[in-house]
């Protein structure tokens, strides 16, 4: 099986999320740090027009939302706790709400003159610039309701609180790190490493557990450029789709594929796959051939193009 490529930048939390878990799981992977806001023209090549990063790769297989990342994590590495699929319904609820209005004000909270500095570090003065507006563009026209700075940090206090009360054991569902943790790590990330708000300290269980998290590290992680991720796709074929995920009434149809809450922009392709918890989308790029482009069904909307 060929190593999984990451779409990412080091200030994303969704990819923090992703990074955790491949440092947790210990595999092998290929990095190819892109832009923190389109355009990206060859990361386009790839995903269509799905702007949302992270994006992962195996081949000519592309992986949209880093749901669909954490089910390839899962499959790769054996450990089923990771995917979406084998959630209880108390750590789906969990999740929705960490990944939900919180992960919005755990952003809006982080706002520091520590945070500033990294970015101005990582962007330069006209990019920060750019990505502070293009953020605050796609808040005002998200589809779910984004909070304020006022209330973001009463609700990240909160939501500590809710981390600590939980946590009786080394991790929030147990002794093991499940999908859960990292959904509610990634946010909190953004918070104490990034935007080094000292209040954190007060919630020592949570500080060790997300101390247990990052000691996971990043995994084996080699830097690749995105003009080699395509040439990697371009050499590769998608892998087949199983006979019972082409049972769809849409099959055969082109659709388009977009979330369903902030970032809508569609990817238009041909549905070729439809799972219990996936959208497969088949593009036929010109400098690259035939790709399949997955999207979870959770938080995606599918319609006839």
């Amino acid at each position: 099986m060929s190593p999984l490529i990451l779409h990412h930048y080091p200030l994303s939390p969704y990819s923090q999320k992703v990074r955790s878990m491949l440092g947790y799981t210990g595999l092998a992977w290929l990095s190819a740090v892109t832009k923190e806001m389109p355009p990206r023209p060859i990361l386009a090549t790839l995903a269509g027009g799905y702007r949302r990063i992270p994006v992962a790769q195996r081949g000519a297989d592309v992986f949209c939302d880093s749901r669909i990342i954490a089910s390839e994590i899962a499959a790769e590495s054996g450990r089923s706790e990771l995917a979406p699929e084998n959630m209880s319904e108390d750590e789906q609820r969990w999740v929705e709400v960490a990944e939900g209005q919180l992960f919005f004000a755990c952003v809006m909270a982080a706002g520091s003159p520590e945070l500033r500095r990294k970015a101005r570090q990582a962007l330069g003065f006209r990019d920060g610039l750019r990505l502070v507006t293009d953020r605050w563009s796609m808040g005002r026209r998200a589809a779910v309701p984004v909070p304020g700075f006022r209330s973001s940090g009463k609700m990240v206090r909160e939501q500590l609180g809710r981390v600590e009360a939980a946590l009786d054991r080394d991790f929030l569902f147990g002794d093991a790190p499940r999908l859960g943790d990292f959904a509610t790590y990634h946010g909190l990330w953004f918070v104490r490493d990034l935007g080094e708000k000292p209040y954190v300290a007060r919630y020592p269980k949570t500080v060790a557990w997300m101390d247990r998290i990052r000691s996971f590290g990043e995994g084996e992680r080699r830097e690749i450029g995105a003009e080699e991720a395509v040439a990697i796709a371009s050499d590769a074929e998608p892998r087949p789709v199983a006979d019972d995920d082409t049972r769809h009434a849409w099959v055969g149809k082109q659709v388009k594929v977009a979330p369903s809450d902030y970032g809508q922009v569609p990817t238009i392709g041909l549905l070729v796959g439809s799972t219990p918890t996936r959208w497969i989308v088949r593009r036929e790029v010109p400098e690259v051939g035939v790709l399949h482009v997955h999207f979870p069904k959770v938080g995606f909307l599918l319609t006839l193009a």
